[in-house]
């Protein structure tokens, strides 16, 4: 009996981490907000306001709004140029959270962008990284 104990802290230590990955609903909203936002900045070539939502490691990365937004059009062009993002699976990573959303370019690409966002010390949330996967086109 003595080893159940241990066990069974061990479990419910286990359901606690669990449950801080489950970000809160106005986190999700924040969240959201912040990647509409910027996606809605990239559509009115507002270079400046996509750059606000950006952490500041993505800043000190590429240390202007010229070249971020170089960066953007030549590598993330759905997300450049979007028509419709659709918000999937919401999910913490430790202080992070991470935002699936399928995004639809204006020329009709389709891919899976992957936003990673960190909490900053006001309390916002800014974007950390993002991944895309292209999607197979399923009109054909």
């Amino acid at each position: 009996m003595p080893r159940i104990v241990p066990v069974l802290m061990l479990f419910v230590a286990a359901l606690a981490a669990r449950a801080q990955d489950v970000p809160s609903a106005e986190d999700a909203i924040a969240v959201q907000a912040v990647i509409a936002d910027q996606l809605d900045a990239f559509n009115r070539d507002d270079g400046q306001a996509a750059w606000s939502h950006a952490a500041p490691g993505i800043q000190g990365k590429f240390q202007s709004v010229e070249i971020f937004m170089e960066m953007v059009r030549s590598a993330y062009g759905p997300i450049h140029r979007s028509a419709n993002a659709e918000f999937g699976t919401l999910h913490g990573e430790g202080d992070r959270l991470v935002q699936e959303l399928v995004v639809t370019g204006q020329d009709g690409t389709t891919a899976l962008a992957v936003y990673t966002l960190g909490r900053q010390p006001d309390g916002s949330w800014k974007i950390e990284g993002v991944t895309l996967e292209p999607l197979p086109d399923l009109t054909a």
